[in-house]
């Protein structure tokens, strides 16, 4: 369970996840300088629209992608409160592949792996930029891949970049 976990956030301080216990969580793997960081805007309308009734949004902000996450921890924090107003919890940048991934991301993928990008020029983009990589793989293929959480701990869902946020929306609407 995700409860069994805990992240750094980006001031550095420790966030025990079991605290999130009820709520229904997205887990988001960011970055500031891709084509789909405007998708922070999205996000952001969900957060406020629905925190109230139980919604948290965890951004991992994460390099690891065409390097596309540059600066510290407070320069993507000062980034995206200048241009999208933020407000959800920001974690340290992290690792979601690999040999330093987090603990967390390693218990996502093996509970949701990758399943396609669907269709559209960027999906398109994103199979080329991963060729050589099996469609069994669960590794996270690109920033803004969003896991999604219910009430219960359970990862439920998983939506690459590539899906429409109004998707995204009515999965989160319908665990709340």
């Amino acid at each position: 369970m995700i409860y069994d976990y805990k992240l750094t956030k980006g001031n550095g301080e420790q966030l025990d996840l079991s605290t999130l216990k009820g709520k229904v969580v997205m887990v988001v793997n960011t970055a500031t300088g891709c084509g789909f960081t405007p998708q922070y805007a999205p996000i952001e309308e969900m957060y406020k629209k629905y925190h109230e009734q139980g919604l948290e949004i965890l951004d991992i902000p994460c390099n690891q992608f065409g390097r596309q996450a540059p600066g510290n921890d407070q320069e993507i924090h000062e980034f995206c409160q200048l241009h999208y107003n933020t407000t959800f919890e920001q974690m340290k940048k992290s690792d979601v592949n690999g040999k330093d991934e987090l603990p967390l991301y390693t218990y996502l993928k093996s509970q949701k792996g990758f399943e396609g990008f669907g269709k559209g020029k960027m999906a398109a983009l994103l199979k080329f930029t991963n060729i050589g990589k099996k469609k069994t793989d669960p590794s996270i293929r690109w920033n803004f891949t969003k896991f999604i959480i219910d009430r219960e701990g359970n990862v439920v869902a998983r939506f690459e970049p590539t899906i429409d946020m109004a998707v995204v929306e009515e999965c989160v609407k319908s665990l709340l």
